[in-house]
């Protein structure tokens, strides 16, 4: 912690607002929400009330406490619950992004489908699983073969890439949705549901439920409050100012897509780019249409840059604590993960091949969508009682930032808790608005989809042997290790 008192470089409020939301902005969502109209604002504030600001203030007083540990959520969780429910959680945190990428790379082969000037061609190749297939592993493999090159301008990409392909559309899908309604184009939005949705459709909460996945990797912001002046005063603050600004894009965004996109013609993979296609056209800018294509597709590769090395790092670092097998932590010349990033990739191309036995590009989005969502949300829920228990398993530790005393604790991460919990159980509903096929056997899939996820790391854990601690790993022990 010394290291970063004696750093004079800190972070403006401003700044750290700007990187909490580069962090969690992605535009490919909005289609999915588009579909409740003006509902659509309350989950959005409802999903960053119990979830997206629970998740950074707990994961800022956790990150504080352990900043001079390595380990992340593997150290959080494994403080207060012991090392096997911390490897679940680092296991946790790695296999969702894992099983994330198909569906970033769905909307990424989208993008590339319409860069061409014929809508109704451009959706049909967007519509070919084969097309979609080839397009993924491409781009994911890509990734990948840059990632293990270590090379230091993948930062420079993700960088440029979040601000050509999420913040400019984003901006400019906004404004385009205030041009056309002021210029008299007709709003296809339902406005007759109203701000609070029908909650007695249980099925139509899935889609909704997905939101709070919008919102996830706050916890990933965590290990930069130590890096701002007073973080006790601008770190809430900056969490609160970044959070309005996603929100609002969110919000905003999606209301725009609605303006354009009549609810019973949204495609969840393909409506963003039909949006921008058909305010383009009403415009007579249509010429444009290719130019955002492109824009959206590099910021796809940007964001499965950053993904596909960064959860990887996190589990090889546990690893080499003596968690993994030997094998597993393996790295080339550049110090990059080798092995843990090819298994990375195998597991990617098995579940992209998946495409061939669902029925839709669409329903293939959906459920690895829901998986991600289930297998993310367990892991938030050990973080939100992680950070109570270690209020009185390690009362008298320094916290140098503190959300307040034991009550406000309780309240904010238990408002995390539950609104995790909510989102967890709503995501093994199959969707009303969705083709998916049989519900049984969506319903059968997802959930021993998960319980595969979740019994490979205890038997890793059960497996393990002395041998297996890498003679290079500075891993500090936990507490509890040493009384």
């Amino acid at each position: 912690m010394g290291n970063n008192k004696s750093s004079t470089f800190r972070l403006s409020v401003a700044t750290l607002a700007i990187m909490n939301v580069t962090a969690v902005v992605s535009l490919r969502g909005l289609a999915a929400e588009s579909v409740y109209g003006l509902g659509s604002a309350f989950y959005y504030l409802f999903a960053a009330f119990v979830f997206l600001i629970p998740t950074a203030l707990v994961a800022a007083e956790l990150a504080a406490m352990f900043s001079d540990k390595e380990g992340g959520v593997f150290r959080w969780i494994g403080e207060a619950f012991g090392a096997k429910a911390g490897f679940l959680a680092i296991w946790l945190q790695w296999i969702q992004s894992t099983i994330w990428y198909p569906t970033v790379l769905t909307f990424g082969a989208v993008s590339i489908a319409f860069i061409g000037m014929n809508q109704q061609a451009d959706m049909a190749l967007a519509s070919n699983k084969l097309f979609t297939l080839i397009v993924v592993l491409a781009i994911y493999w890509t990734a990948t073969f840059i990632s293990l090159k270590g090379l230091d301008w993948v930062g420079k990409i993700s960088k440029w890439g979040g601000i050509i392909g999420t913040i400019i559309p984003a901006g400019l899908l906004i404004i385009l949705g205030i041009i056309y309604l002021v210029t008299g184009g007709h709003n296809n939005m339902d406005m007759s549901a109203g701000f609070f949705p029908d909650l007695k459709k249980f099925d139509n909460l899935v889609l909704a439920s997905s939101i709070f996945l919008f919102y996830a990797g706050m916890e990933m912001m965590g290990i930069h409050v130590m890096e701002v002046n007073n973080p006790k005063r601008n770190y809430p603050k900056a969490i609160i100012i970044g959070s309005l600004i996603t929100v609002s894009i969110f919000i905003l965004g999606t209301f725009s897509l609605g303006f354009i996109i009549p609810a019973k013609d949204v495609s969840l993979t393909q409506s963003l780019l039909i949006g921008f296609d058909r305010y383009f056209e009403y415009l007579h800018m249509s010429w444009a249409s290719p130019l955002i294509a492109i824009a959206l597709m590099f910021g796809v590769l940007a964001g499965v840059l950053t993904w596909v090395a960064g959860p990887s790092k996190g589990i090889f670092t546990v690893g080499k604590a003596g968690y993994l097998p030997p094998f597993l932590q393996k790295s080339n010349k550049n110090g990059v993960q080798r092995n843990i990033l090819l298994i990375q990739g195998g597991i990617v191309t098995l579940l992209s091949l998946l495409f061939v036995v669902m029925p839709s590009v669409q329903s293939f989005y959906q459920i690895l969508s829901q998986m991600t969502a289930s297998l993310y949300l367990i892991m938030y829920m050990m973080l939100f009682a992680a950070a109570i228990v270690l209020r009185y398993r390690m009362r008298d530790s320094e916290r140098p930032f503190r959300l307040g005393g034991n009550f406000t604790m309780w309240i904010i991460a238990g408002l995390g808790f539950c609104g995790s919990l909510l989102a967890f159980i709503l995501s093994f509903i199959p969707p009303a608005q969705i083709s998916t096929g049989n519900p049984r056997t969506w319903v059968t899939i997802l959930i021993v989809g998960c319980l595969i996820v979740i019994v490979v790391p205890f038997i890793i854990y059960a497996m393990r042997k002395p041998s297996w601690k890498s003679s290079d790993t500075d891993f500090a022990p936990f507490h509890w290790e040493k009384r």
